[in-house]
């Protein structure tokens, strides 16, 4: 799995999250932040989609055939390392190949492993830059799924998040054959 190489931005101000909720005041804001993580990444899960671009690094096997990176839409691959003991050092860039396909989706094969059996990919992934950047639908998703979250988070609620919150990313849902 892909990890973030810095934390990813917030997916959702705090402002909007706090005016969607009438909450005058900051007293709740580090609750406010945990629901708005919590909402962009079930909604990154649901669609399979990373929301904000950051920067990722994903260990692939050294093998000649292509590989999927985790995360999509891939903006840029920045390199492929093998890792050491140490800093991960640069292979060669004839010894692999990389692709971005019209889907977003990154691809990576190592053409000459010299028996490495794994290897690094640093690249870049995320619909947008910031917030304004997200199509609105899955602004308003977010900000209604931490609003559900907020408003159960005391109790048990069988029903599960809102039927809303799931038509509202259901038109930018991935699906994946493997």
């Amino acid at each position: 799995m892909a990890a973030a190489v810095q934390p990813p931005a917030l997916p959702v101000p705090i402002e909007a999250l706090r005016a969607y909720l009438r909450i005058e005041g900051s007293g709740e804001d580090a609750l406010l932040a945990g629901l708005a993580r919590s909402a962009g990444e079930l909604c990154e899960a649901f669609t399979r989609l990373s929301l904000i671009v950051a920067e990722y690094e994903q260990a692939v096997p050294a093998q000649p055939a292509w590989t999927r990176l985790d995360r999509a839409p891939v903006r840029a691959i920045l390199g492929v390392a093998v890792a050491g003991n140490g800093e991960p050092a640069p292979i060669a860039a004839d010894d692999y190949a990389i692709d971005v396909d019209a889907r977003g989706d990154g691809w990576v094969r190592v053409l000459r492993s010299d028996g490495v059996g794994e290897v690094l990919v640093r690249y870049q992934a995320g619909l947008a830059p910031d917030w304004n950047g997200i199509p609105e639908p899955l602004r308003q998703g977010i900000v209604r799924m931490a609003s559900h979250l907020y408003a159960h988070r005391d109790g048990e609620d069988g029903a599960g998040p809102p039927a809303a919150v799931t038509a509202l990313w259901l038109p930018y849902r991935r699906l994946r054959l493997s």
